[in-house]
């Protein structure tokens, strides 16, 4: 089993590294649901990794729905070009139509684009699959579309409770797509993910930190949100899954 860790900074991705995550999904504003890092984040994030894990960038040019315009999808092939040609090992992409099956026109050009770009591209398709209409015939059409793997809290609002369908999705890929299981995911859900048969598991481990009340003069929030907090990766939440994770892999060997 692998662990990938979704980060929003370049120290983040050090942190996955140093702590032994096996992939990074890098992205921006995971408070919107995740959008696409710029190259200057993909850039220092490599340095900060050096080397030491696989980067996937996700490919999503705004937040909000996965129904892509053709101005939406014309951005995401730039993207993917750009973060391929830096150096990413693969791109995260999801693209639904409006009755909730897979927008495989679109898909088929972004996955098209990335092999341009890089003939070893890996494809992951992200969490739209749990906004679909049928996860299982979605899973189908991603092994037709070569995708190689597919993240997903099986089509519940947590990974814990989508735990049967993830299972039937491990089934049903075999060892042709690789079934990640991300999502609500608690720490002590991954052995149940392990045995369940899944390929991999992902977290965002992540923690708010804030300066609200250190003297700092409010800007204000609309939305009536601490306007000072962000998000960081917690070292400690990452060091504890790998040991979940390693633990495991050592059972199982």
């Amino acid at each position: 089993m692998k662990l990938e860790i979704a980060v929003v900074s370049a120290a983040g991705a050090g942190i996955a590294a140093s702590e032994g995550a096996d992939r990074i999904e890098l992205c921006s504003s995971l408070e919107l649901g995740g959008i696409t890092p710029s190259q200057g984040l993909m850039e220092a994030s490599m340095e900060h990794v050096d080397g030491r894990l696989e980067i996937h960038p996700l490919i999503r040019c705004r937040p909000g729905d996965f129904r892509y315009s053709v101005s939406d999808v014309d951005t995401m092939v730039h993207e993917i070009r750009h973060l391929l040609a830096q150096g990413a090992h693969g791109v995260v992409v999801g693209a639904l139509t409006p009755s909730g099956e897979l927008d495989v026109h679109t898909l088929r050009r972004l996955a098209e684009s990335a092999r341009d770009a890089n003939q070893d591209a890996q494809l992951t398709f992200h969490r739209a699959i749990d906004q679909s209409k049928d996860p299982l015939a979605a899973v189908e059409q991603l092994l037709e579309l070569g995708f190689t793997r597919v993240l997903t809290s099986g089509h519940e609002a947590t990974a814990g409770a989508g735990l049967p369908t993830l299972a039937t999705m491990a089934e049903r890929a075999g060892a042709a797509l690789q079934i990640m299981a991300g999502g609500g995911l608690a720490l002590d859900d991954i052995p149940a993910m392990h045995g369940a048969g899944l390929s991999a598991v992902h977290l965002s481990a992540k923690k708010i930190v804030s300066t609200l009340g250190e003297g700092t003069i409010s800007l204000g929030a609309q939305d009536g949100n601490d306007p000072t907090a962000y998000t960081v990766t917690d070292r400690e939440t990452v060091r504890a899954a790998k040991a979940k994770v390693n633990a495991l892999n050592l059972r199982h060997a």
